[in-house]
């Protein structure tokens, strides 16, 4: 699908060098010198090509590709499934990147377009809230993948894994040791700014290939190439009754990158150019993702042959290798690349949206160490242990993603044309174009509050006879909703927005 949308009519920053503070005409009550427009953009197609790597190649990105192929649809309506649901996301990570790309600036400041330059803190918190849980979670999968190692490497450690001998809410003394240890490198890298982090996440992906592909190598010298089966269970649907589950298996790649979909802004507003921005997105989304799942189900469907059973974690399958030189280096690059994932997906993004809600007192360093901070109070382990909670707690909360998208999309695109004045986002002004009596602009709010209460209801009653499989399409049903109706609102009834070219 390719993009008609005329080129924008956008008031760009010059592309000078990047200023260490915010230009003086800015509002201090809107602005630092993180949230200010870039003056220089140097990621290039490779750069976002890594970001995406660093997003897809972890634990969760394994185990989830993984659970397509066990769905009961055959190894070709699996790959159809993913190349429909990576193509969607393609296509509007494209939609969402161009406007911090052409303006410079990030996700939470974006929205100050839509939602008003005080309303833009609903989105910033809503989106900060998800990644904090998140990073929570995913800091505890990487912990758990170093245990293995330390385990392998001092056999002495085995009891003080045991949380019922040596644990504290929840968690085994061996498990803190490990969370705390990723906890502070995360912060570290973190702290060293975006050009470190580049640098950090230009490595975690490709060096998850060199792994999977010697471990993919291992398997298939010890079961042999005829051992090879895409279908990593029972086909049970031929026919037309195969659709509904490729339809949620589309829904579940969606929504598998639906949280960095959104903020995507936050790293786009760095590309040198949108062009560069877009063959990135291809490479690192259609081509990286096919090849990626492609390597997980060869690999997963290996270990029947080889251990006897089926198993979908890729730590749990380098730990039955002989080998303990194999065994670190595969856990400690999932380990690696996991805390890759986090730091882009869900370390970034809060410190920006955080940062947005007060930007004098809180810098970026400053949000995203709140974020850090937040992610071991809600002992994410225990969230991840208990099933319900988390399905609970983070599916209400990514219900609202949805509408967030929709109102960003229709705002930049249909609404004002692509047209956004730079300066004004950053001035509380009234004449300003992004300014409102009550701070937000109310037809951004109704349609996100429309648009999540409408999407929430199928995850609530996921229990009730059909609710299940409306629950699967939550996302589309808040973007859908969210966009829709802000348009109409927008521009068709008094709620009709500020600064819009005649």
């Amino acid at each position: 699908m390719t993009e008609t949308i005329a080129a924008p009519s956008v008031v760009a920053p010059p592309p000078v060098a990047i200023p260490d503070t915010a230009p003086s005409n800015y509002d201090p009550r809107l602005t630092n010198a993180d949230l200010a427009p870039l003056r220089k953009q140097t990621w290039g197609s490779y750069n976002i090509f890594a970001f995406w790597m660093s997003d897809v190649h972890s634990v969760g990105g394994y185990v989830t590709a993984g659970s397509l192929f066990a769905l009961g649809l055959a190894s070709w309506q699996v790959l159809a499934a993913l190349l429909i649901g990576i193509t969607i996301v393609y296509f509007f990570c494209n939609l969402v990147a161009k406007p911090s790309q052409v303006t410079g600036v990030p996700y939470p400041v974006m929205c100050r377009s839509a939602f008003g330059v005080i309303g833009a803190n609903i989105p910033a918190i809503i989106r900060g809230l998800i990644a904090v849980a998140w990073y929570g979670i995913q800091t505890f999968l990487a912990s758990a993948a170093l245990d293995v190692v330390l385990v392998k490497l001092f056999p002495g450690l085995a009891p003080y894994a045991v949380v019922d001998d040596y644990g504290f809410l929840g968690l085994s003394m061996l498990g803190w040791g490990s969370y705390l240890a990723l906890w502070v490198v995360q912060a570290c890298v973190f702290w060293r700014g975006m050009e470190s982090i580049r640098k950090f996440i230009d490595f975690c992906g490709p060096a998850v290939y060199v792994v999977m592909f010697l471990l993919c190598g291992y398997l298939i010298a010890k079961a042999g190439w005829s051992a090879i089966d895409l279908n990593l269970g029972d086909v049970k649907y031929t026919g037309w009754d195969s659709l509904p589950v490729m339809l949620g298996a589309i829904a579940l790649v969606v929504s598998y990158f639906s949280g960095p979909m959104l903020n995507f802004g936050d790293f786009s507003r760095y590309g040198k150019t949108f062009a560069a921005v877009r063959r990135g997105n291809l490479l690192g989304l259609p081509v990286n993702f096919l090849l990626f799942s492609l390597l997980v189900v060869i690999t997963a469907s290996l270990t029947v042959p080889v251990y006897g059973e089926l198993i979908t974690d890729p730590v749990a399958t380098v730990a039955r290798i002989d080998s303990t030189f194999a065994i670190v280096l595969g856990a400690l690059t999932f380990t690696v690349a996991t805390v890759g994932i986090n730091i882009v997906a869900n370390f970034i993004s809060p410190a920006f949206d955080f940062s947005h809600v007060n930007p004098q007192r809180i810098s970026w360093r400053a949000g995203g160490m709140i974020a850090a901070v937040g992610s071991v109070l809600i002992t994410p382990w225990n969230l991840y242990n208990n099933p319900e909670v988390i399905h609970y707690t983070l599916e209400v909360l990514g219900a609202f993603i949805g509408p967030l998208f929709g109102v960003l999309i229709a705002d930049y695109y249909l609404v004002r044309k692509q047209h956004v004045v730079v300066d004004d986002l950053f001035t509380m002004s009234k004449t300003g174009s992004y300014w409102y009596s009550k701070g937000y602009n109310p037809a951004a709010v109704l349609a996100t509050a429309i648009g999540a209460v409408v999407a929430v209801i199928p995850v609530l009653a996921k229990d009730i006879t059909g609710m299940y499989t409306a629950a699967q399409y939550s996302w589309f049903i808040g973007c859908g909703l969210g966009f829709a109706v802000y348009y109409v609102l927008a521009t068709r009834t008094r709620l009709a927005v500020k600064g819009v070219p005649a």
